[in-house]
């Protein structure tokens, strides 16, 4: 997996701080809802961080598998996706968007 400066810049800021890593990939939720892409790289980043080894045994997927489903060329099936958010310590919830009825 190729790393921009940014990326770099990014990790070093969150890696310390659960809480962080958290809101990095809520806001990438909410700012880049229509660029998978960039979800998915969000929730590499931390992945990265926390380690893939021991996120792969968390989420019960194989290194390879997981590694296949953070490179960002494929999107996961939505349980291995929902598996992988479960082993971050986060869930995702549904929620009107403000100004919707």
């Amino acid at each position: 997996m190729r790393h921009t400066d940014s990326e770099d810049f990014i990790k070093d800021f969150i890696k310390e701080d659960v809480e962080l890593q958290f809101q990095y990939i809520k806001a990438s939720f909410e700012d880049n809802w229509d660029v998978p892409e960039a979800i998915m790289s969000a929730i590499r980043q931390v992945a990265e961080i926390r380690g893939i080894s021991q996120l792969a045994k968390d989420s019960d997927l194989n290194r390879e598998n997981l590694y296949r489903v953070l490179s960002g060329n494929t999107f996961p099936r939505i349980d291995t996706f929902f598996k992988v958010i479960n082993a971050l310590g986060m869930r995702v919830t549904v929620e009107t968007k403000k100004g919707s009825a």
